[in-house]
């Protein structure tokens, strides 16, 4: 289950032994790797038994900690750059096919329909969640977001080719990707006719808190048995 431009791809579970009937791809953030996010499968594996939880290393090594991964460059976006969305839309789209591949491949290696893989991603693996997720020819099971956002939202009108349910979840006080975003992006998906839900951390800055776990373990329940 390796692509040529994922180097490093971890997986845990299913916790009931066997093949697994689910699965839950995880997307780290910027300069992190994925054995981090990874660590959010023992806090949902006794919900989901069933399920492997999968985490890959973003394709390319982090220009910032190369000791971490990115999904795209942020340089000129942190640099101050104008025309932030369209880098962002830029590197997205770049690697969006390394993405795809990866996803038909946990999909045919376990003989798996879209239905039963869920996204889960956090800030920058939010931004590739939703940006691949609202783009595939079937829709996956859903998309778990945490601190993330929506790339180019005017683009999604005309871009979007499958309506999975989204869950996004974003503290109030997080000072690196805008506690704004995520209105914006309930607006932009929920006029596009996509299911969405949001929860907000109260005094959260850029992570994930009880509330967020508890909340996307519900999510990831309920669009894997459907």
């Amino acid at each position: 289950m390796t692509d040529g431009r994922f180097t490093n791809i971890q997986m845990i579970g299913p916790k009931a032994g066997g093949q697994p009937e689910q699965a839950v791809l995880l997307l780290h953030g910027y300069g992190s790797n994925g054995a981090d996010l990874l660590g959010l499968a023992p806090y949902w594996a006794e919900a989901l038994p069933h399920a492997a939880f999968i985490g890959p290393d973003a394709p390319f090594v982090c220009e910032m900690s190369p000791l971490g991964y990115q999904w795209f460059s942020l340089r000129e976006i942190m640099a101050g750059a104008p025309l932030a969305d369209g880098l962002r839309r830029t590197g997205a789209d770049a690697v969006a096919p390394v993405l795809n591949e990866l996803i038909d491949d946990i999909l045919a290696r376990f003989d798996l329909p879209a239905n039963k893989l869920a996204l889960v991603g956090f800030s920058q693996g939010t931004m590739m969640a939703l940006h691949v997720a609202l783009r595939r020819p079937v829709p996956l099971a859903g998309v778990l977001g945490f601190s993330g956002m929506l790339i180019d939202p005017p683009s999604l009108a005309t871009d979007l080719t499958a309506k999975p349910p989204v869950l996004l979840v974003h503290g109030d006080a997080d000072p690196v990707v805008p506690y704004a975003s995520l209105a914006k992006a309930e607006t932009t998906l929920a006029a596009a006719g996509v299911p969405v839900e949001t929860l907000t951390c109260p005094r959260l800055g850029h992570s994930i808190d009880d509330a967020g776990l508890e909340a996307g373990q519900r999510f990831l329940q309920h669009c894997l048995s459907s």
